[in-house]
């Protein structure tokens, strides 16, 4: 059986609604980063980069959600487009997801709501909002006439949701209004059963949800605290 190793962020989230679009079996294993459960020796044998979520599926061991989208999607023999040039455009799609709206989301997050006051403004702030606003705003044209971000629902979606139910603590409250063409996408992906089930996994493990100076150390190891 498939061990996910999780928390409730945006990356485990996507990877969840993966497993449950796919059917495939899995054992949710709850990694708690305020906790700083990450940084076990154990849990770094499987990700050396002390992030969730990591998969363990057999002889094989991945990190990366978006590599463990692929994974799955490829293991499944699902949710990903036929043809050399749809495979193109998916891969642009994912890797945009990777390397833009995700990390510009996180630092945007992070500057908002975690960075010591003195740094909640100023130009690095100013910077990761403007780069994650142009992120989700490429995606929200692109978006635009569509259903999907390709021709069919498949993980590129999947990925966008992970990040798309945050934008409100990302980018502000309305936020989502913003961007209609991804609220739109947001919705029609939250309405399937998949992505309820994912949502279930929040009853599953009581995280530690205080904020203290201990988990910033474990969650911000560059911050110090005093």
């Amino acid at each position: 059986m498939i061990r996910f190793y999780y928390n409730l962020s945006p990356n485990p989230m996507k990877v969840a609604l993966c497993l449950e679009e796919t059917g495939l079996a899995y054992e949710p294993i709850p990694i708690d980063t305020r906790r700083g459960e990450q940084f076990a020796e154990t849990y770094a044998a499987i990700n050396p980069n002390a992030k969730v979520p990591a998969l363990v599926d057999g002889d094989a061991t991945v990190f990366d959600s978006n590599a463990i989208l692929l994974h799955l999607a490829e293991k499944a023999g699902a949710f990903l487009p036929h043809g050399e040039a749809a495979r193109g455009e998916m891969l642009s799609w994912l890797m945009f997801v990777a390397t833009g709206i995700g990390p510009f989301s996180g630092q945007c997050v992070h500057f908002r709501h975690f960075a010591p006051e003195a740094e909640r403004t100023g130009y690095a702030a100013e910077r990761y909002v403007f780069e994650a606003r142009r992120h989700w705003s490429v995606l929200d044209a692109h978006l635009s006439g569509r259903s999907f971000v390709l021709a069919e629902y498949g993980i590129v979606d999947m990925a966008v949701w992970g990040w798309a139910r945050m934008l409100p603590f990302i980018l502000g409250e309305d936020a989502i209004l913003e961007f209609p063409n991804v609220k739109r996408l947001l919705d029609t992906v939250s309405a399937r059963p998949a992505a309820q089930k994912a949502e279930s996994l929040k009853g599953r493990h009581a995280f530690k949800a205080e904020l203290d100076d201990e988990a910033r150390r474990f969650m911000f190891r560059s911050m110090k605290v005093i």
